[in-house]
C-alpha cells in the first residue's frame, strides 16, 4: 500500500505543459493550484506585446548570460517558495505546486512533506516548434525572431537542466512529447493522488512506463510493476513517484 500524497509537485522548463496538466488534475481532484509565476515573475516570451526592455534584454545579452540570469532568478525564488509551502502545509492544505521556478535540486530543501513528485519532459524538437509555433516566429520581424530564438535556447537549456539534475535527485521524470502521453499521466496522476495503489488497470497502465531508480535519502513509493521494470531505453516515457524526508 502507498500512501495518500498531500500534494503534487510539477516541475520542468516552460512551455512543457505543467500549467495545463495542474489545472486539469486540480479540477479533477479540487486541490487548488499554485504557481511559481504568481511569487516572482522573470522576463518571459518576447514577443506580443512585449515592453522594450524585456527586448533588449534577450537582444543584448548572450545564451550564456540569459540561462544564468534566469537560474539567479531561480535561486532568489528559492525562499520564497519554501514559505508558501511553508503556509499552505500548515493550513493543512492539499495542494498542487508548478512551475519553472521548482528546481529539481531545490527540492529536498524545501520539507515538502508526503507529496509527489514529477518532472515533465519533452524532446527538444518538439519543444522548440511549441515555442516557434504559438510565437507565431514566421510571422515576426527579424528582431523579434533573434529574441525568440534566444528564449528557445534557454528553454531547451533548461529542459536537459532539468532531466539530469532530476535523475541526481531521484525525481521522476515524465515524457510528456505526445498529447497521448500527457493524457495519460494525467489520469494516472489523478489516480496516484486519490490514493491508488498497486498496477493501474490496462486502460490506464502504459506497457512501456519506466522507474528510473531512487537517490539516497529518497524513498521509493511506487507499485512494485514500475519500479522492477528495466530501464534500458532513454526514447520512453517515466514515471514514478518519490517522497523526501
Amino acid at each position: 500500500m502507498t500512501s495518500q500524497p498531500k500534494s503534487l509537485f510539477l516541475i520542468g522548463t516552460s512551455h512543457i505543459g505543467k500549467s495545463t496538466c495542474a489545472h486539469r488534475i486540480g479540477g479533477a481532484t479540487g486541490w487548488p493550484v499554485i504557481s511559481t509565476d504568481m511569487l516572482g515573475r522573470h522576463p518571459g516570451r518576447p514577443w506580443t506585446g512585449v515592453p522594450g526592455a524585456i527586448m533588449e534584454y534577450y537582444l543584448r545579452l548572450s545564451n550564456d548570460t540569459i540561462h544564468w540570469f534566469l537560474r539567479v532568478h531561480h535561486e532568489n525564488m528559492r525562499p520564497v517558495i519554501r514559505e508558501k509551502i511553508r503556509t499552505v502545509r500548515q493550513a493543512g492544505e492539499s495542494f498542487i505546486f508548478e512551475g519553472a521556478a521548482l528546481r529539481p535540486e531545490y527540492v529536498a530543501d524545501w520539507e515538502i512533506g508526503d507529496a509527489l513528485v514529477v518532472c515533465f519532459q519533452v524532446e527538444d524538437r518538439i519543444l522548440r516548434e511549441r515555442i516557434m509555433t504559438e510565437s507565431r516566429y514566421s510571422e515576426q520581424d527579424e528582431q523579434t525572431k533573434a529574441a525568440i530564438e534566444k528564449f528557445a535556447e534557454r528553454s531547451l537549456r533548461e529542459n536537459q537542466a532539468f532531466a539530469e539534475a532530476s535523475q541526481r535527485q531521484g525525481i521522476s521524470l515524465i515524457d510528456v512529447t505526445t498529447p497521448e502521453n500527457a493524457d495519460r499521466a494525467t489520469e494516472e496522476l489523478v489516480l496516484r493522488l486519490a490514493g491508488s495503489s498497486g498496477p493501474l488497470s490496462p486502460s490506464s497502465r502504459h506497457p512501456r512506463h519506466r522507474w528510473i531508480g531512487s537517490a539516497p535519502g529518497v524513498r521509493n513509493a511506487w507499485p512494485t510493476w514500475a519500479a522492477s521494470t528495466s530501464i534500458n531505453d532513454d526514447d520512453i516515457p517515466i514515471i514514478g513517484r518519490v517522497e523526501f524526508r
